[in-house]
Protein backbone atom coordinates (compact mmCIF):
# COMPACT_ATOMS: atom_id res chain seq x y z
CA UNK A 1 0.00 0.00 0.00
CA UNK A 2 3.21 2.65 1.06
CA UNK A 3 4.92 1.86 -2.33
CA UNK A 4 1.31 2.66 -4.02
CA UNK A 5 0.72 5.56 -2.31
CA UNK A 6 4.34 6.71 -2.66
CA UNK A 7 3.61 6.29 -6.90
CA UNK A 8 0.28 8.06 -6.85
CA UNK A 9 2.19 10.98 -5.10
CA UNK A 10 4.92 11.09 -7.34
CA UNK A 11 2.52 11.02 -10.58
CA UNK A 12 0.81 14.09 -9.46
CA UNK A 13 3.44 15.93 -8.45
CA UNK A 14 4.98 15.24 -12.24
CA UNK A 15 2.01 16.01 -13.29
CA UNK A 16 2.15 19.39 -11.73
CA UNK A 17 5.37 20.13 -12.85
CA UNK A 18 4.67 18.78 -16.58
CA UNK A 19 1.68 21.40 -16.74
CA UNK A 20 4.11 24.62 -15.04
CA UNK A 21 6.74 24.10 -17.79
CA UNK A 22 3.86 23.60 -20.39
CA UNK A 23 2.34 26.82 -19.11
CA UNK A 24 6.24 28.30 -19.94
CA UNK A 25 6.61 26.91 -23.18
CA UNK A 26 3.95 28.07 -24.91
CA UNK A 27 3.62 31.48 -22.92
CA UNK A 28 7.32 31.97 -24.18
CA UNK A 29 7.35 30.64 -27.29
CA UNK A 30 4.38 32.38 -28.39
CA UNK A 31 6.10 35.37 -27.02
CA UNK A 32 8.75 35.15 -29.38
CA UNK A 33 11.13 36.08 -26.21
CA UNK A 34 12.54 35.69 -22.24
CA UNK A 35 11.94 38.97 -21.63
CA UNK A 36 8.59 39.13 -20.81
CA UNK A 37 8.56 40.37 -17.05
CA UNK A 38 5.05 39.62 -15.79
CA UNK A 39 5.17 36.09 -17.41
CA UNK A 40 7.93 35.15 -15.21
CA UNK A 41 5.93 36.85 -12.49
CA UNK A 42 3.32 34.60 -13.24
CA UNK A 43 5.38 31.80 -13.60
CA UNK A 44 7.31 32.46 -9.75
CA UNK A 45 3.94 32.60 -8.22
CA UNK A 46 2.68 29.30 -9.71
CA UNK A 47 6.33 27.97 -7.86
CA UNK A 48 5.41 29.87 -4.95
CA UNK A 49 1.46 28.42 -4.92
CA UNK A 50 3.06 25.03 -5.70
CA UNK A 51 5.38 25.32 -2.57
CA UNK A 52 2.74 26.25 -0.51
CA UNK A 53 0.59 23.02 -1.47
CA UNK A 54 2.78 20.96 -0.45
CA UNK A 55 3.44 21.90 2.66
CA UNK A 56 -0.56 22.46 3.54
CA UNK A 57 -2.10 19.41 1.99
CA UNK A 58 -2.74 16.45 3.63
CA UNK A 59 -0.54 13.47 1.95
CA UNK A 60 -4.00 11.48 1.39
CA UNK A 61 -5.36 14.16 -0.65
CA UNK A 62 -2.00 14.68 -3.02
CA UNK A 63 -2.12 11.31 -3.45
CA UNK A 64 -6.00 10.86 -4.18
CA UNK A 65 -5.38 13.50 -6.81
CA UNK A 66 -2.89 11.73 -8.16
CA UNK A 67 -4.51 8.53 -8.55
CA UNK A 68 -5.52 6.71 -11.47
CA UNK A 69 -9.38 7.43 -11.66
CA UNK A 70 -10.99 4.67 -13.49
CA UNK A 71 -14.31 5.03 -11.84
CA UNK A 72 -14.42 8.56 -12.31
CA UNK A 73 -17.83 10.13 -13.83
CA UNK A 74 -17.69 9.74 -17.82
CA UNK A 75 -19.28 13.53 -18.52
CA UNK A 76 -16.15 14.85 -16.06
CA UNK A 77 -13.42 13.30 -18.10
CA UNK A 78 -15.53 14.88 -21.12
CA UNK A 79 -15.13 18.25 -19.29
CA UNK A 80 -11.84 18.53 -18.27
CA UNK A 81 -10.68 16.59 -21.90
CA UNK A 82 -12.38 20.03 -23.34
CA UNK A 83 -11.13 22.58 -20.95
CA UNK A 84 -7.40 21.58 -21.80
CA UNK A 85 -8.68 23.42 -25.32
CA UNK A 86 -9.38 27.02 -23.78
CA UNK A 87 -6.54 26.89 -21.16
CA UNK A 88 -3.92 26.29 -23.74
CA UNK A 89 -4.84 28.71 -25.91
CA UNK A 90 -5.38 31.24 -23.30
CA UNK A 91 -1.39 31.00 -22.48
CA UNK A 92 -0.82 30.79 -26.59
CA UNK A 93 -2.77 33.80 -26.85
CA UNK A 94 -1.65 35.73 -24.16
CA UNK A 95 1.68 35.32 -25.61
CA UNK A 96 0.86 36.16 -28.98
CA UNK A 97 -0.89 39.46 -27.60
CA UNK A 98 2.62 40.22 -26.01
CA UNK A 99 4.35 39.75 -29.18
CA UNK A 100 2.13 41.64 -31.64
CA UNK A 101 1.01 44.03 -28.61
CA UNK A 102 -2.88 43.79 -29.53
CA UNK A 103 -4.13 44.83 -26.03
CA UNK A 104 -1.27 48.39 -26.22
CA UNK A 105 0.57 49.29 -22.64
CA UNK A 106 -1.34 47.74 -19.45
CA UNK A 107 -0.71 50.02 -16.60
CA UNK A 108 1.21 47.91 -13.85
CA UNK A 109 -1.21 47.87 -11.17
CA UNK A 110 -3.79 46.33 -13.55
CA UNK A 111 -0.81 43.74 -13.81
CA UNK A 112 -0.29 43.44 -10.16
CA UNK A 113 -4.10 42.94 -9.69
CA UNK A 114 -4.35 39.86 -11.83
CA UNK A 115 -1.12 38.48 -9.71
CA UNK A 116 -3.10 39.08 -6.84
CA UNK A 117 -6.75 37.48 -8.14
CA UNK A 118 -4.66 34.53 -8.71
CA UNK A 119 -2.95 34.06 -5.44
CA UNK A 120 -6.50 34.98 -3.95
CA UNK A 121 -8.09 32.20 -6.08
CA UNK A 122 -5.27 29.51 -5.02
CA UNK A 123 -5.75 30.59 -1.36
CA UNK A 124 -9.03 29.56 -2.14
CA UNK A 125 -8.76 26.27 -3.52
CA UNK A 126 -5.93 25.35 -1.25
CA UNK A 127 -7.98 25.98 1.70
CA UNK A 128 -11.08 23.64 -0.19
CA UNK A 129 -8.32 21.00 0.02
CA UNK A 130 -7.66 21.44 3.08
CA UNK A 131 -10.66 21.19 4.37
CA UNK A 132 -11.98 17.90 2.14
CA UNK A 133 -9.74 15.19 2.19
CA UNK A 134 -11.74 13.57 -0.32
CA UNK A 135 -10.85 16.51 -3.27
CA UNK A 136 -10.02 15.11 -5.89
CA UNK A 137 -9.13 15.72 -9.78
CA UNK A 138 -12.14 14.04 -11.27
CA UNK A 139 -15.86 13.84 -9.97
CA UNK A 140 -15.94 10.42 -8.65
CA UNK A 141 -17.39 8.65 -5.37
CA UNK A 142 -14.79 7.14 -3.25
CA UNK A 143 -15.90 4.38 -1.65
CA UNK A 144 -12.93 3.02 -1.41
CA UNK A 145 -12.08 5.56 1.02
CA UNK A 146 -14.97 5.91 3.08
CA UNK A 147 -16.29 9.27 0.90
CA UNK A 148 -18.16 12.03 3.52
CA UNK A 149 -19.46 15.39 2.68
CA UNK A 150 -17.29 17.50 3.42
CA UNK A 151 -18.82 21.12 5.75
CA UNK A 152 -15.52 21.88 7.51
CA UNK A 153 -13.98 25.10 6.36
CA UNK A 154 -15.07 27.56 2.87
CA UNK A 155 -17.93 24.28 2.68
CA UNK A 156 -19.66 26.23 5.37
CA UNK A 157 -20.47 29.16 3.47
CA UNK A 158 -20.60 27.45 -0.39
CA UNK A 159 -20.69 23.72 -1.55
CA UNK A 160 -18.00 23.95 -4.62
CA UNK A 161 -14.98 26.46 -3.28
CA UNK A 162 -12.40 25.26 -5.12
CA UNK A 163 -14.38 26.02 -8.30
CA UNK A 164 -14.67 29.12 -7.23
CA UNK A 165 -11.27 29.67 -6.56
CA UNK A 166 -10.21 28.00 -10.26
CA UNK A 167 -12.24 30.38 -11.63
CA UNK A 168 -10.42 32.93 -9.86
CA UNK A 169 -6.95 32.23 -11.34
CA UNK A 170 -8.41 31.54 -14.58
CA UNK A 171 -9.61 34.86 -15.03
CA UNK A 172 -6.89 36.57 -13.15
CA UNK A 173 -4.01 34.96 -15.53
CA UNK A 174 -4.53 37.07 -18.47
CA UNK A 175 -4.98 40.22 -16.43
CA UNK A 176 -1.56 39.60 -14.53
CA UNK A 177 -0.37 38.83 -17.77
CA UNK A 178 -1.35 41.89 -19.18
CA UNK A 179 -3.78 40.71 -22.04
CA UNK A 180 -7.57 41.33 -23.26
CA UNK A 181 -6.70 38.48 -25.52
CA UNK A 182 -6.69 35.86 -22.91
CA UNK A 183 -9.93 36.66 -21.24
CA UNK A 184 -12.51 34.98 -23.72
CA UNK A 185 -10.63 31.25 -23.08
CA UNK A 186 -10.81 32.02 -19.56
CA UNK A 187 -15.15 32.86 -19.80
CA UNK A 188 -15.10 29.54 -21.41
CA UNK A 189 -13.61 27.49 -18.78
CA UNK A 190 -15.59 29.25 -16.19
CA UNK A 191 -18.49 28.00 -18.25
CA UNK A 192 -17.07 24.53 -17.85
CA UNK A 193 -16.83 24.57 -14.53
CA UNK A 194 -20.85 26.11 -14.29
CA UNK A 195 -21.72 22.89 -15.84
CA UNK A 196 -19.25 20.92 -14.18
CA UNK A 197 -20.39 22.35 -11.14
CA UNK A 198 -24.41 21.72 -11.71
CA UNK A 199 -23.82 18.06 -12.78
CA UNK A 200 -21.63 17.34 -9.64
CA UNK A 201 -24.01 18.79 -7.49
CA UNK A 202 -26.62 16.60 -9.09
CA UNK A 203 -24.73 13.42 -8.65
CA UNK A 204 -23.70 13.78 -5.26
CA UNK A 205 -27.49 14.47 -3.93
CA UNK A 206 -28.45 10.88 -5.62
CA UNK A 207 -24.79 9.14 -4.93
CA UNK A 208 -23.78 10.87 -1.39
CA UNK A 209 -24.98 9.97 1.73
CA UNK A 210 -25.45 13.16 3.45
CA UNK A 211 -24.93 15.15 0.37
CA UNK A 212 -28.90 16.00 -0.10
CA UNK A 213 -29.23 17.58 3.74
CA UNK A 214 -26.03 18.94 3.49
CA UNK A 215 -27.83 21.43 0.61
CA UNK A 216 -30.44 22.17 2.89
CA UNK A 217 -27.65 23.53 5.52
CA UNK A 218 -25.73 25.13 2.50
CA UNK A 219 -27.51 26.41 -0.07
CA UNK A 220 -25.72 28.05 -2.43
CA UNK A 221 -22.96 26.42 -4.96
CA UNK A 222 -20.90 29.02 -6.17
CA UNK A 223 -21.92 32.55 -5.14
CA UNK A 224 -23.61 33.24 -1.64
CA UNK A 225 -27.33 34.61 -2.01
CA UNK A 226 -26.92 34.02 -5.87
CA UNK A 227 -26.30 30.44 -6.71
Amino acid sequence: MENTINKNIARRLLQVLVTMIVQGVILFAAAGTLHWIWAWMFMLLGIVILIINFFMLPREVIEERGRLKKDAKKWDKILNAVNVIPTLLLYLFSGLDYRFGWTGSVNIIINIIGLVFVFSGSILFTWSMVSNRFFSTLVRLQYDRHHEVATKGPYRIIRHPGYVGYMMMSIGTPIALGTLWGLPFSGFTCLLLLIRTALEDDTLKKELKGYAEYTERVKYRLIPLIW
